[in-house]
C-alpha cells in the first residue's frame, strides 16, 4: 500500500474524473507547480497506483448494443485448469472483464453483442464450448450508471 498525504487524494480523484488534464492545470488547482505535480503524478504512477490509460468507447454508438453478464460454474475442476479457462475466455474479443469469484459461479463475465442473436451465436459457439464450463446464467444489461469509487 502506498502512503498518500490530501494533496495525493486530491489528485488522484482529479485524474479519475479527467485523466486527459495536465500537470500544468491540476497543479493550478491544487496551488502547486507544474514540476512539483508532475513529480507526484510519477510517484503514484511508478507505485502502481494507476493502471493503463484508456479510452472509454460508447459501446452503443460502435454497434454493441447489448451487454449480458454471465455467471459460469466450472463442470469439473479437476479436469481443466483455471488458467487453461481463463486463457480460453479471453482470446473471446466479445468478452470484456473475466472476474473469478466466490459464490455460486465459478467466473463473472461481461460480453457485449451486436444485437441478442449476435449473443446467441457468441454463447453457442465460443462460451459454451470453452473447457470446463457447465452451468450458466444470463443477466441482460439493462441500464447502467456509473459511478466513480471513493477515494
Amino acid at each position: 500500500m502506498i502512503v498518500m498525504d490530501d494533496i495525493d487524494r486530491v489528485l488522484a480523484r482529479a485524474l479519475c474524473e479527467d485523466a486527459t488534464r495536465s500537470a500544468g492545470a491540476l497543479g493550478r488547482d491544487l496551488g502547486l507547480s507544474q514540476p512539483a505535480t508532475w513529480r507526484r503524478i510519477k510517484r503514484l504512477r511508478d507505485a502502481g497506483l494507476f493502471g493503463a490509460r484508456r479510452v472509454d468507447l460508447d459501446l452503443e454508438k460502435v454497434g454493441f448494443s447489448v451487454t449480458v453478464f454471465l455467471g459460469i460454474k466450472l463442470a469439473t475442476k479437476g479436469r481443466v485448469s483455471l488458467e487453461d479457462f481463463e486463457r480460453a475466455v479471453a482470446a473471446i474479443p466479445e468478452v470484456q472483464t473475466v472476474q473469478h469469484v466466490l459464490g455460486v459461479y465459478d467466473y463473472r463475465l461481461r460480453v457485449v453483442a451486436t444485437d441478442l442473436p449476435d449473443f446467441e451465436r457468441v454463447l453457442r459457439r465460443r462460451i459454451m464450448t470453452l473447457p470446463g464450463v457447465g452451468n450458466v446464467e444470463a443477466n441482460v444489461l439493462l441500464s447502467e450508471e456509473r459511478r466513480a469509487g471513493p477515494l
